[in-house]
């Protein structure tokens, strides 16, 4: 009984710390791609403009690619948890795919993007549905996991 109640608490947890990511994301966001302030020196604006190319995208992008860091970060945690109890070599498999992915999405975020003074252009919908995909394919790995 008290192993159920603590999976519950661990699940809503987890969510509850997605929520919280996902709103800081979206605004930060929200001030990002209305601000043209960078901490290094921003590019300037692209001379043509592509009509396709909403900041929605990017805002949404911003919010799922938190949510892929988040999640991997939790992924991470409780896979070198159970490798410590477990030692199995799927389970260390698992681990190095988390850290991958980590590296991944965390080099290819929009915050990183944005510090660095280069903006995203010229991608439209195309740039949030990779992430959208990784969070579909994070959450399932979440749920087996949790297992």
């Amino acid at each position: 009984m008290e192993k159920h109640m603590f999976k519950n608490f661990r699940i809503a947890s987890v969510i509850a710390i997605l929520l919280i990511v996902a709103v800081g994301a979206a605004l930060w966001a929200a001030y990002a791609f209305n601000q043209p302030f960078s901490p290094l020196k921003p590019l300037p604006p692209p001379s043509q403009s592509n009509p396709g190319d909403l900041e929605v995208f990017y805002a949404a992008e911003t919010v799922v690619s938190s949510l892929n860091i988040a999640l991997l970060v939790y992924l991470l945690f409780t896979n070198s948890d159970m490798f410590r109890k477990t030692r199995s070599k799927f389970t260390f498999g698992l681990l190095i795919f988390s850290l991958a992915f980590l590296v991944k999405d965390l080099t290819s975020s929009p915050f990183v993007i944005w510090v660095f003074g280069y903006r995203q252009q010229g991608l439209g919908p195309f740039a949030l549905v990779p992430n959208l995909f990784e969070l579909i394919v994070l959450c399932t790995l979440l749920y087996l996991s949790s297992e």
